[in-house]
């Protein structure tokens, strides 16, 4: 990164920490990640402010210490080698854990925004991360198990599909509601799921189906 990129990343990343961000690898790598690449031109100047912006299509990228905190819930699990991520969108949060797991697979429903994480992925020279166009609800039952499954976006309930394809003593961090949304970690212990209630969220619902 350039260097004013590279400050601007590091006082975002560290402002994190003031807030109670604690992993100290979630830290370095929103540092090591240059948001701006991640949203239109025209909102670039605001890339770096705590703060969820548009990208199009009704949906957003979201705001950093959001990013930060489900990250930091998903390795509080233990587990780093596989996990799904269920909403591309612009690709931020997936750089994110391409930085912090040996395997990304993410799913996104609408193939424009798809296409353009991709590029933006491969900018950043982050190879270790396998896209697929498809219904988020289903996740991506041929890659499963998944030692961590992220959701970026709120369905109404837990998607049963989702609590299958974790494995054992896996997680699962996702927003659940319509009106009032909740941030849930998930874990799965066995045949039995284990819910705890994080903190009051805001998200795009998580609409079944998928958009060319």
């Amino acid at each position: 990164m350039a260097v004013a990129t590279q400050r601007s990343a590091s006082v975002l990343a560290q402002k994190l920490q003031s807030e109670g961000i604690r992993n100290q690898q979630v830290i370095t790598a929103i540092a090591n990640t240059p948001r701006h690449l991640f949203v239109e031109t025209v909102l670039a100047h605001k890339a770096y402010e705590n703060t969820a912006l548009p990208i199009g299509h009704g949906q957003t990228i979201s705001q950093p210490y959001i990013v930060a905190r489900m990250t930091e819930l998903l390795l509080a699990g233990g587990k780093h080698q596989h996990v799904l991520e269920i909403g591309t969108g612009s690709g931020y949060q997936t750089a994110v854990l391409a930085q912090l797991f040996d395997r990304v697979c993410s799913v996104e429903r609408i193939k424009s925004l798809q296409f353009q994480a991709k590029r933006r992925l491969q900018q950043l020279d982050l190879h270790n991360v396998s896209m697929k166009h498809g219904d988020g609800w289903q996740g991506w039952p041929s890659k499963a198990p998944f030692d961590c499954i992220l959701v970026t976006a709120a369905p109404s309930a837990v998607p049963q599909a989702l609590l299958q394809q974790l494995s054992d003593g896996g997680r699962l961090v996702i927003p659940v509601g319509t009106d009032e949304q909740m941030l849930r970690v998930i874990s799965r212990h066995g045949d039995e799921f284990v819910a705890e209630n994080v903190e009051a969220v805001r998200f795009v619902p998580l609409v079944p189906g998928e958009l060319a």
